[in-house]
């Protein structure tokens, strides 16, 4: 266990040194965020409020590099709840540097990684009544939340971002999605899901400029109970999203053994 733990802090350190500062991206943007006197965007003033009075969670975002590291403060101190064959497979996938992730074949990465990788690649929230879709740079990948009423289908068609609804909890939105195909990593230190997984998010906008995200793992195939880690994300005021191509010229297959 101390290999996992030593293994899995050692990943969040690769991560957060990884932090590098937004490309440039669109260079005339339209700028409407409130300002301060001394005309900086104001990302402490109240979170907006969507025209149908729920919380607005539009925007661009980004973690937190404070912020990361306390919402993984117990994933990485204790140790997750794994099953015994999660244990070894976390420790197979390591000794060889994790080379076997699917997206280093440019497989997709699930929920979790990408949030995870908003550490350098952001994510894009568009909101609607009824829907809201978020849009990863990473791998260019989309995902919608529906929240017109519909329930999980009962024998659904395993993806590899699952299928997820919402619902609205005063201001904080709650988010369950399950319907996966087993075959993500949940992070780079390669822990892993099989097909039970269900996740669960609490989106919650403190403020103009912050917002936290909650994100319960439940998968008892895989983990003897639930765990949850927190994320802190910031608005990204500037630019846009980038394309993001995996296969174009792409060298890391050949080399992933």
């Amino acid at each position: 266990m101390r290999q996992l733990r030593h293994l899995t802090a050692t990943v969040v350190v690769v991560l957060l040194t990884g932090i590098a500062a937004l490309r440039g991206q669109w260079i005339n943007v339209p700028n409407t965020a409130p300002k301060t006197k001394d005309g900086y965007v104001d990302l402490a003033v109240a979170a907006p409020v969507a025209a149908d009075g729920n919380s607005d969670l539009s925007g661009i975002w980004a973690i937190d590099a404070k912020g990361f590291s306390e919402g993984l403060a117990d994933y990485t101190a204790g140790g997750l709840p794994m099953q015994q064959w999660a244990e070894a497979v976390v420790l197979e996938r390591g000794s060889n540097g994790g080379a076997a992730t699917p997206t280093a074949r440019c497989l997709p990465p699930g929920i979790p990684m990408n949030l995870l990788s908003t550490i350098v690649h952001p994510l894009k929230i568009v909101q609607q009544p009824s829907l809201i879709v978020i849009l990863y740079e990473y791998f260019g990948e989309f995902r919608q939340i529906f929240l017109d009423g519909r329930r999980p289908e009962k024998d659904p068609n395993p993806t590899w971002l699952g299928y997820s609804i919402g619902r609205w909890d005063g201001k904080d939105l709650i988010v369950d999605s399950s319907g996966f195909n087993g075959k993500i990593w949940l992070d780079t230190a390669g822990h892993p899901a099989t097909d039970a997984l269900h996740i669960t998010e609490r989106f919650q906008r403190r403020n103009y400029g912050h917002l936290t995200v909650r994100m319960t793992i439940d998968d008892p195939q895989a983990y003897r109970k639930p765990w949850t880690v927190m994320i802190n994300m910031h608005l990204v005021t500037a630019g846009d999203l980038l394309e993001y191509v995996c296969n174009e010229n792409e060298k890391d297959a050949r080399h992933s053994r």
